[in-house]
């Protein structure tokens, strides 16, 4: 913008006409700006840049695809190309996006590890771990967000969406919350997806008093007990065959879960007992 200079060497003493004629633009398209020196359409971008980068930090996952989605829920009208052109002019980027020179890193933890590799509680709704894994399927990729509670290893909340946004965690979260209603203090530990660091999932464990924790970069032992369930899940169900659709695979999920491993798979860190058997009789052998 070149008008901005028009005023600086008017206080300097140089004739608007004279700087207008030199810099290439009429006097009367430098006095229509200095009358409204922004655009609607400027007013309308930065309005939109403001609720792009709202949505962003709520869900450093989202890329412009998921935000132009987000702000249609939100009534801002605005096409794709749009979203992406101003995303790009703000390296509004999803922490997944692979770029050349951006030498992206994994974000930094919001939470201390309070863990530390002891994945033994206990009592019940002392320490819960929870991840996101996923599956191809005939219509595109499936993701599950489970949460285990490391006591008797029993998925006390889990949530099955098609998409690995910050809602699939806090979804699954608030399920094991409505289930077990645990008190304050509650450990939820997890890796530094950004799923676990968003805003919206921050947000609960505040607002339910929750103590969060995440491990390190890369060490995938920080959170081992929880993969060692996902490992079962993909060796019992989610390897087993082809799925073809997304809800043929979701209903798959769903029965082993409630069936085969809460209540049929008996463990060994459990006295040979199931989940289900672990919660039930623990308290019995603990009043003997």
């Amino acid at each position: 913008m070149m008008y901005p200079l028009v005023l600086d060497l008017a206080a300097d003493g140089i004739p608007v006409a004279v700087t207008c004629r030199v810099l290439g633009f009429t006097t009367q398209a430098f006095y229509k700006w200095h009358k409204n020196p922004v655009s609607q359409r400027d007013w309308s971008d930065a309005h939109l840049i403001n609720a792009a980068r709202d949505i962003h930090a709520d869900d450093p996952a989202f890329g412009y695809r998921f935000i132009a989605d987000e702000l249609a829920d939100q009534g801002i009208v605005a096409g794709e190309n749009r979203v992406a052109r101003l995303c790009s002019q703000e390296r509004i980027w999803s922490v997944h996006a692979k770029k050349r020179g951006l030498n992206r890193k994994a974000g930094p933890p919001v939470h201390d590890d309070h863990v530390k590799r002891v994945f033994t509680a206990s009592a019940p709704n002392l320490v819960w771990l929870t991840d996101i894994t996923e599956h191809a399927t005939g219509e595109g990729k499936l993701y599950l967000c489970a949460i285990k509670d490391v006591y008797s290893n029993r998925i006390v909340g889990y949530s099955i969406g098609s998409r690995m946004k910050a809602s699939l965690a806090v979804s699954a979260l608030r399920n094991a919350l409505a289930l077990r209603a645990p008190g304050a203090g509650l450990i939820v530990h997890s890796d530094r997806g950004s799923q676990f660091r968003s805003k919206k999932f921050v947000r609960v464990l505040k607002t339910h008093q929750l103590r969060g924790s995440m491990g390190r970069v890369g060490a995938c032992g920080d959170n081992a007990a929880m993969e060692s369930f996902f490992a079962l899940l993909q060796k019992n169900v989610l390897d087993r065959r082809r799925w073809a659709s997304r809800h043929e695979l979701r209903l798959a999920i769903v029965s082993w879960i409630e069936t085969s491993y809460h209540r049929r798979r008996r463990q060994r860190r459990l006295g040979k007992l199931t989940p289900i058997e672990f919660e039930t009789l623990q308290p019995v052998v603990l009043a003997a």
